[in-house]
């Protein structure tokens, strides 16, 4: 097949071009922007051509798809739609793709990016696996069998794709332009696990995920002794995290990570749970796990003499409160210092609060405006970066004109937070303090 993916360097979409290339179809790529992004490697490894005007003659023989960022208006999307090009949507190209494989689908509000490169890095290891992760990586052989798949809850998109296997790390409250309430997630959740073929493996200790109803086979994982797998005698220091794992009651071995904070023990016991149930030896998972360094721009680290630099997707309250923990654990000695880019005005009004109160809790906090391609401002009155600083201590307004402001924090740790595309800031940063 031939695909002209619109939109390819978002992070979905150059996962899916270099999953589709490995599966041995032509891939051609549109996007708006120039720049070079932190998705870039994956599509300049496979030689995967990319244009930025509508110098690209698309034959009949292409099938479009776009991703989610671009809108039904765009330039691009009107021409194709006067040459009849076949179009297809970002999440039913992705749907068809998991009926041809047997697909684990990891979802969750928070924490599926990692779990899922966990489950992929281990099970392509020992079987060979196909994976989509949402930091902007693919792979595929035809060959394989399994197919590991983030499933993304952002207008019900996990709703087209046909799991073997679930995974729900936890259901909060999020995509509020998409869904009515907490209840309306949980739904949709619950509609994925309806769907699922085979076993479906929930965080226990989430109370949201307890709420999930099916009568497919259900494994517990958490903290609580109410789960199947459970972590105990957990040790949190500046080195790592290693904890006891003990399964149906049973010690199951001991394990080491280089990551921090006890969301990286939950993810990680998601991707245990996962490959025991693919009976992956105990000492395979053990050194993977030890071994593995994390997803691209989650808690991804530059040091320039006693600066700190960390990168991070954090965009949710809950998210931001554990890459603080992450970053109290291995730097306690530090002050902390967030740099924050708000992504979508609809987020930054329902969690205006939330977003407040975790923000107070770093030593200082700085607020870029708003950034958001989806939604017009004009339609969210009153909500602007201005109104979370008011709310929230210790913090100011920050651009790219005024990164000097960062300059007094040199001894500290600053962490760029955002899932829109802070790297060029965080660049220019660098060079400055170089």
């Amino acid at each position: 097949m031939k695909y002209y993916l619109i939109g390819i360097k978002g992070s979905g979409m150059s996962a899916l071009a270099s999953l589709l290339y490995d599966l041995g179809n032509t891939v051609v790529g549109y996007d708006d922007s120039l720049e070079k992004k932190f998705t870039s490697a994956g599509l300049e490894k496979r030689g995967i051509k990319i244009y930025h005007d509508d110098s690209f003659q698309v034959t009949s023989d292409f099938v479009a798809c776009y991703s989610n960022a671009i809108s039904h208006d765009h330039k691009e999307i009107k021409r194709l739609e006067k040459l009849n090009i076949k179009m297809i949507k970002y999440q039913d190209l992705i749907g068809s793709l998991s009926r041809q494989f047997e697909t684990i689908s990891v979802s969750g509000t928070h924490g599926k990016t990692t779990t899922s490169l966990m489950i992929a890095s281990i099970l392509d290891k020992v079987y060979g696996a196909n994976y989509f992760v949402g930091d902007g990586r693919g792979h595929g052989d035809i060959k394989n069998k399994l197919f590991v798949l983030e499933s993304c809850e952002y207008n019900k998109h996990f709703l087209a794709y046909e799991p073997t296997n679930l995974i729900i790390t936890n259901i909060e409250l999020e995509h509020t332009e998409c869904y009515k309430d907490l209840d309306d997630i949980i739904l949709n959740f619950n509609k994925l696990a309806l769907k699922t073929k085979n076993n479906i493996i929930l965080c226990g200790d989430d109370e949201n995920c307890r709420k999930i109803k099916t009568q497919k086979k259900v494994y517990y994982y958490g903290f609580q002794s109410d789960n199947d797998l459970i972590a105990k005698n957990l040790d949190l220091n500046e080195e790592g995290s290693s904890f006891d794992v003990y399964f149906e009651d049973k010690f199951y071995g001991h394990f080491t990570l280089k990551l921090f904070g006890r969301h990286m023990i939950l993810d990680s016991l998601a991707c245990i749970l996962t490959c025991i149930l693919y009976n992956v030896e105990k000492e395979v998972i053990q050194m993977e796990l030890n071994n593995f360094k994390g997803a691209i721009r989650r808690f991804s680290e530059t040091k320039i003499k006693e600066t700190i630099i960390i990168d991070d997707y954090a965009h949710h309250p809950t998210e931001i409160k554990a890459t603080l923990a992450s970053i109290r654990q291995k730097y306690p000695q530090k002050e902390v210092v967030a740099v924050f880019l708000p992504n979508t005005y609809s987020r930054t009004r329902d969690f205006l609060d939330e977003f407040a109160n975790v923000l107070s809790q770093f030593d200082y906090s700085y607020i870029m405006d708003i950034k958001c391609d989806r939604e017009n401002p004009k339609d969210y009155p009153g909500v602007s970066s201005d109104v979370l600083i008011k709310k929230t201590k210790n913090s100011q307004k920050i651009s790219v004109e005024t990164l000097d402001l960062l300059t007094k924090h040199l001894d500290d740790v600053i962490c760029f937070m955002s899932c829109a595309n802070i790297s060029p800031i965080i660049s220019k940063f660098i060079e400055k303090i170089k």
